[in-house]
């Protein structure tokens, strides 16, 4: 949905909140979520979102960012400044970017007792409030290391909501100390979904949010809200996170099946004044997109896949690379996949426990995998150095044509017919925007395209 004139004096926050309540009222549009630190996704979002002239949100998780860094290395204020910095190279106004903090809770340090757990995941919600972030995932799911829990039973609605509350109302005394005019925080609440950084699916189906448990857990969260006099911020409660019954793995997914879900649509329309929010919608076809918005699922969550595409880009332009060596004397090889996997050997912890089999399974694994544990390797310097030499060798002098064709061949197509710049920075964006542009149709922004950048 391409925003209106009048609109554009609103802020990006009320606007989505437009978007959400028109989703709500019948019409089918939505709002894409990207879950990503990555600087090319980044970009190929905000040329995604000018083409559309539409807003652009975009979230970081508590894994991502926190106040000692995360693995991206950035607090939330760093991540908000590196945002905008983006934005203004893109020539994306930052007034049409939403932030959004996804997983925001103790998760980081659940091996603690809940007393530390909790002063840690308060500070962290203030940062991201003060920061500038308005969309707000308040996730408490996890137990804690004093919490008294049956094995593989989730944590009572009881705490998860007391706690999700005390959150909240860290995120508005935090609001509050702020300039005057600053945008009131929005809030998603609800955890059925897989933990921060994604889980491993098994053979079935994610069983899909039962109607009757979503009332009973949404009349307690509002219980709480209220005991601590969060009536107001109940009302900026824009959405609820269910399983829809998607999900993905290693080697599968798991598709949209409106049937399964029509309880929860109707519940929607009937008992709730929000929205739902859907994770791990990765890889799912466009028009199964298309139809979870229709279903009231009107905030997509799309992260994994959209490394997924960056990295196949790398490597078929490291294929090119190859192959152009040969006819290019002195070129250096990036040795990019070479010097990945060497990476992912040496610090296995964000892959070890996702993956299955002997030493050829995993290596294929490492590389092939949808759930993508390689994007936790990119901001390592060397394998980011290996990415700028790649870049490198292919800038400068333009790549032919007929070998893009053998790799990228959708790329190759675009450039013949002039909606696409031949340089290496341009083809891994709208590799990445083939992904993006599912989205922006799915959720009535555009059409289906082909997004060319």
């Amino acid at each position: 949905m391409k925003l209106k004139p009048q609109n554009r004096k609103k802020s990006a926050t009320t606007q989505l909140q437009e978007v959400l309540r028109a989703n709500r009222n019948g019409k089918a549009l939505g709002i894409y979520s990207i879950c990503s630190a990555n600087r090319f996704v980044l970009e190929a979002g905000m040329a995604q979102a000018k083409r559309d002239e539409s807003l652009l949100l975009i979230e970081a998780t508590s894994n991502q960012v926190n106040q000692f860094g995360g693995y991206t290395g950035q607090t939330p204020a760093e991540f908000a400044d590196f945002v905008g910095e983006v934005a203004d190279f893109m020539g994306l106004p930052r007034s049409r970017i939403v932030l959004g903090g996804d997983h925001l809770g103790p998760h980081v340090w659940r091996s603690n007792p809940a007393a530390v757990a909790m002063q840690h995941a308060r500070k962290l919600v203030s940062d991201y409030v003060r920061a500038g972030f308005t969309k707000i995932h308040l996730d408490s799911s996890m137990p804690l290391a004093d919490d008294a829990v049956t094995k593989k039973l989730p944590l009572a609605d009881e705490i998860v909501s007391e706690r999700a509350a005390d959150l909240c109302a860290a995120a508005e005394t935090t609001h509050r100390e702020m300039a005057g005019g600053s945008t009131a925080p929005v809030y998603v609440i609800g955890t059925e979904v897989p933990i921060p950084g994604g889980e491993q699916a098994g053979s079935q189906a994610p069983e899909v949010t039962r109607a009757k448990s979503l009332a009973k857990t949404l009349q307690i969260a509002r219980k709480e809200f209220l005991k601590r006099g969060l009536a107001d911020a109940w009302k900026r409660v824009i959405a609820v996170v269910v399983q829809p019954g998607v999900e993905f793995g290693d080697q599968s997914v798991f598709g949209y099946d409106a049937k399964k879900a029509a309880a929860l649509s109707k519940f929607c329309k009937q008992h709730w004044h929000g929205v739902y929010e859907a994770h791990s919608t990765d890889y799912q076809a466009k028009d199964a997109l298309r139809r979870m918005v229709q279903d009231h699922f009107a905030i997509l969550k799309v992260g994994p896949w959209l490394t997924f595409a960056f990295r196949e880009a790398v490597f078929a332009l490291e294929a090119v690379e190859r192959e152009l060596a040969c006819v290019r004397p002195g070129m250096k090889l990036s040795e990019l996949a070479a010097t990945l996997d060497e990476a992912m050997l040496e610090n296995p912890k964000y892959w070890a426990g996702y993956y299955q089999g002997n030493e050829s399974a995993l290596r294929f694994s490492r590389k092939f995998s949808y759930s993508d544990r390689v994007r936790y390797y990119w901001p390592q310097a060397r394998v980011a150095e290996a990415v700028k030499q790649l870049i490198g060798n292919l800038s400068g002098e333009a790549i032919p044509v007929s070998l893009l064709s053998q790799y990228l061949p959708r790329q190759a197509d675009r450039i013949r017919a002039g909606a696409l710049a031949n340089g290496p920075i341009e083809l891994i964006r709208d590799k990445i925007s083939e992904v993006i542009d599912q989205y922006s149709f799915a959720c009535g922004m555009g059409r289906s395209k082909g997004a060319p950048c």
